[in-house]
Order: structure tokens, then C-alpha cells, then sequence
């Protein structure tokens, strides 16, 4: 029997991955999610109102917001989320000893499905899940590149955050998967630059013209106004101090990320641990790009990756909840790595090696890490 459990070592980490994700779930129900649940309560009551979308959605539903929706939207999202990568990797990867250590880098990292459970309800993951989706379907007509710019609208109505957080990673997408590979003509040029010049207006208009207009006890008062459970005095507290989310401006968001810079810097050495520990993910990820056939593919795949890293720095500028940008970047590389995997290549590059102990040791110790966090490692 041990020797049976050593010579699969690697499904025994995916059963661990299991059990850990199970734990997550189990402790994040125990929190009352009160951000996930205030961007439920609000909508487009007052006019277009950044952050609403997915409260306006539900208020078509149900006038009083339960707690309890919270968990099932963000389970169902978060199913679908791990769904798809499932299929996604098994399409690409296939299933077997060889990709399994590939397999667990990805599905076990605390970076991605571990910690996406830990910020249940947050909209993060429906960044994650437009990705692969479109990396899922086919890319080679123009509806791919209208698809991926009106889902990058989608997004940026769910929360405008998402311009910096998966609309890069999602252009990526769309240029390797349709324009390296079926080329540039005029008809997909105009497409795609017109999506761009499209989500930059909304990003804008979201942001700069998406705060509250009205005074600020008619927001308070209209939300807790959708609250369900009157008895439950803390959300409504809750929900008057949190309001001024809605009213302050980029400059009030800086100050604040600034003021907590010494203290979230703390946490970088703890980022920097978690992404070297993802070594044998990141080697195979640079074998892959190099294996890239065409020279000019190679540079621009690098380009991309320095964009998407580039749009993070911003939000590291920004908006203080630092564990999970470093997660939502890393998801990013992972996105990016399976789009890398369909350019053509001048050889099948070897996936993670199954033996070798250092990459055993790192395997387990990332099945262990439940999570990274939302705002301080942990």
C-alpha cells in the first residue's frame, strides 16, 4: 500500500488539493462576506453606477438580497470556472501521468482555484472564466474578437477593475489565438481596434462618471432598503460605512493604497516565495515560448506578457488588496501559458518531469498553502 500511494504521489497532491479546497469552502462559510454582499445590494436605481451590473441583475429577481446568494452565485461561477479549465487543460494536456504534475502546478496553486474559493463572491473570477471560455471556442471568425470585446464590456460593468485585471490577459487571447494565427486584413483590424477605442470609453465612463450622484443617505437609505435579513444589524451598518465606496474618486483610492504601502510591502518577500515556488511551472511556461516557431510570434507573446504585468504594477498603485492582485497575475500567466500552447511550435516541448524531487517538494508544499488571501498574505 505505500509503495502503491508513492508511485502515485502526484494524484495523492490532487486528492489533497481536493480535501484543502473542501476546508476553504468550509471556513469561508463561516464569514459573513460583507463587500460581496453590499455589490449585490446596489444597482442602477439612481443611473449607471459603476460596480452594479451583477446587483442590477438580481434586483430583476428579488427586491431583498439573502445573504445566502452570495455563496451561490459565487459557487455556481466558481464550478463553472473550474469546469472549464478542466476541459480546457484535458484538451490541451490530455489526461494522464505525464500532465499531471502540470496539472497539480496549475488546478493545486494557492494562487488560483484554492484561493478563488477563499474570495467567494468577489468579481474576479468572472475574469478568469471569460478567459478560458475564450479559449475554449473556436477563433478563427471575426464573431471571436466581437465576443471577446463585448464579455470585456461585460466585465468592466461588473466591476471596472476588470480593464486592468483580465482585459489585457483577454487581448492576448484574441491575438494569439486569431490574428497570429489567421492573420491580420483590414475587416479584422477595423474590428479590433474599434473594440479597443469601445472598452476604453466604458472603462472611462465607468470610472470617472460611474460615482453616486445622489446625496449619500438616499444610496445608504436604498440599500438597506434590499437588505432581506432586518435582523441582522451589522450588514446594515455595514452598508453605511462601505457607501462611500461608491462616491470617492481615483484620487481618495491612491491616497489610501499609498498610505498602506510600508504595510502591504511587508508582504512582498511572501509573493515572491509563493511565485518561486511555481519554478517548474514558470521553466516549462519559457520552454514553450521559446519552442515558438515563428521569431516575430515569440517577441510579441513577450510583449503581451510584459503588458499584462505592466497592468498590474498600475493596479499595485491603486488599490491596496495586494494578495489578490499577486493572484489574479499569476491566474493571468496560467491563461496565457494555454494560449502560448496553441501557437505553432517547432517542437513538443516536455511537460513538468514526475521525479524529479525538488519539483515533488514544491508540488506538496503548494497542495498544503490553502490560499494566498485578499488584501495581506494569508
Amino acid at each position: 500500500m505505500k509503495l502503491r500511494v508513492l508511485e502515485n504521489r502526484w494524484q495523492l497532491m490532487l486528492a489533497v488539493n481536493v480535501a484543502v479546497l473542501f476546508g476553504d469552502f468550509l471556513y469561508k462559510v463561516t464569514l459573513k462576506p460583507y463587500v460581496p454582499y453590499l455589490h449585490l445590494l446596489v444597482d442602477y436605481h439612481f443611473g449607471f453606477t459603476k460596480r452594479a451590473l451583477i446587483g442590477a441583475l438580481v434586483s430583476t429577481f428579488v427586491d431583498k438580497v439573502p445573504l445566502w446568494l452570495v455563496y451561490a452565485l459565487g459557487g455556481i461561477i466558481w464550478l463553472v470556472t473550474a469546469a472549464l479549465f478542466v476541459r480546457l487543460f484535458r484538451r490541451t494536456f490530455g489526461v494522464g501521468a505525464g500532465s499531471e504534475p502540470l496539472f497539480v502546478f496549475m488546478a493545486g496553486s494557492p494562487f488560483f482555484l484554492k484561493n478563488f474559493m477563499f474570495t467567494l463572491g468577489h468579481f474576479d473570477i468572472y475574469g478568469c472564466a471569460v478567459a478560458l471560455g475564450l479559449l475554449l471556442v473556436p477563433a478563427h471568425s471575426i464573431a471571436f474578437v466581437i465576443a471577446a470585446a463585448v464579455a470585456s464590456m461585460v466585465l468592466i460593468l461588473i466591476h471596472h477593475i476588470h480593464f486592468l485585471m483580465y482585459v489585457p490577459t483577454i487581448v492576448t487571447i484574441v491575438l494569439l489565438r486569431h490574428y497570429l494565427a489567421g492573420g491580420v486584413n483590414r475587416g479584422n483590424l477595423i474590428v479590433g481596434f474599434a473594440s479597443a477605442a469601445a472598452l476604453g470609453l466604458l472603462f472611462l465612463g465607468a470610472q470617472f462618471y460611474g460615482t453616486m450622484q445622489v446625496p449619500s443617505a438616499a444610496f445608504v437609505e436604498h440599500i438597506q432598503h434590499r437588505i432581506a435579513d432586518a435582523s441582522q444589524r451589522d450588514l446594515f451598518e455595514y452598508a453605511h460605512a462601505f457607501a462611500s465606496i461608491w462616491y470617492q474618486p481615483l484620487s481618495t483610492e491612491i491616497h489610501d493604497t499609498w498610505e498602506r504601502m510600508p504595510n502591504n510591502l511587508m508582504g512582498v518577500p511572501v509573493y515572491a516565495l509563493l511565485v518561486w515556488l511555481h519554478t517548474p511551472l514558470w521553466r516549462y511556461f519559457r520552454d514553450l515560448i521559446r519552442s515558438v516557431a515563428i521569431d516575430w510570434h515569440r517577441r510579441i507573446i513577450v510583449a503581451a506578457i510584459m503588458l499584462v504585468s505592466a497592468a498590474y504594477l498600475v493596479m499595485f498603485a491603486i488599490v491596496f488588496d495586494y494578495s489578490r492582485w499577486i493572484s489574479n497575475w499569476a491566474v493571468c500567466m496560467f491563461l496565457i501559458l494555454l494560449a502560448v500552447r496553441t501557437v505553432p511550435a517547432t517542437k513538443d516541448v516536455p511537460l513538468i518531469p514526475a521525479e524529479d524531487r525538488k519539483t515533488n517538494v514544491f508540488g506538496w508544499i503548494l497542495t498544503l498553502i490553502p490560499r494566498v488571501g485578499i488584501i495581506r498574505p494569508f
